[in-house]
């Protein structure tokens, strides 16, 4: 379950629908992402085909959506949900 985001535009997308911060061309794809994440009960969960799922290196350890081109959706797992949701290009 998603329980915090970083992002301001990914919260507005997801609570209430409205991407105004978002990239039109990402939101889609951002909100099938964000539903996965919000849905997984486990990291496995989230490796699936298109979402080129990995952790990344660094502390606190953090994990990698694919959305589109350099842009990922980003967060923190602890105790089996998804904090500080972000939305990034991290190339």
């Amino acid at each position: 379950m998603i329980r915090g985001f970083r992002h301001k535009g990914l919260n507005d997308l997801f609570m209430e629908g409205r991407g105004a911060k978002v990239r039109p061309d990402l939101r889609r794809r951002c909100i099938t992402r964000l539903d996965a994440l919000d849905q997984a009960a486990v990291l496995a969960d989230l490796n699936v085909p298109g979402f080129n799922f990995h952790g990344l290196e660094g502390s606190p350890k953090r994990y990698s959506i694919h959305v589109n081109g350099p842009w990922a959706i980003t967060f923190e797992w602890v105790d089996g949900d998804a904090w500080r949701v972000d939305l990034e290009q991290y190339h």
